[in-house]
């Protein structure tokens, strides 16, 4: 585990790019739709702007943990999936969610002493 912590490790890069503020909410987000459009994914997560949105599924997708596809149709139907990659990581941020969830009220108690 100490190459982790090297900064030419790939793991790093690798936890960067699941762990920031949005990956891992998308990635719940479609093991909850299956196949979603754009729309529905920004209607799901509603303090996501466009932008970030868009970001953050091209990141996905150029890592194989999301596909996407285009019907070319008036106007465009854009539909996002979950690769087999990215049901892989599903148990692992299932876990994450479950731990944050009994975790929660004590870390909150926590927060709120330590800014009295």
């Amino acid at each position: 585990m100490a190459a982790a912590v090297a900064p030419d490790c790939p793991i790093r890069h690798v936890l960067a790019r699941i762990g920031d503020k949005w990956s891992m909410l998308v990635l719940y987000t479609l093991e909850q739709g299956s196949v979603l459009r754009f729309s529905e994914l920004r209607r799901r997560i509603p303090d996501i702007s466009q932008k970030m949105l868009t970001s953050t599924l091209r990141t996905l997708e150029e890592d194989g943990y999301v596909t996407r596809r285009i019907y070319p149709e008036v106007p465009p139907r854009v539909e996002y999936e979950l690769t087999a990659r990215g049901r892989s990581l599903l148990p692992c941020i299932d876990n994450l969610i479950s731990w944050a969830h009994d975790n929660m009220e004590a870390i909150l108690r926590d927060r709120h002493r330590r800014h009295k």
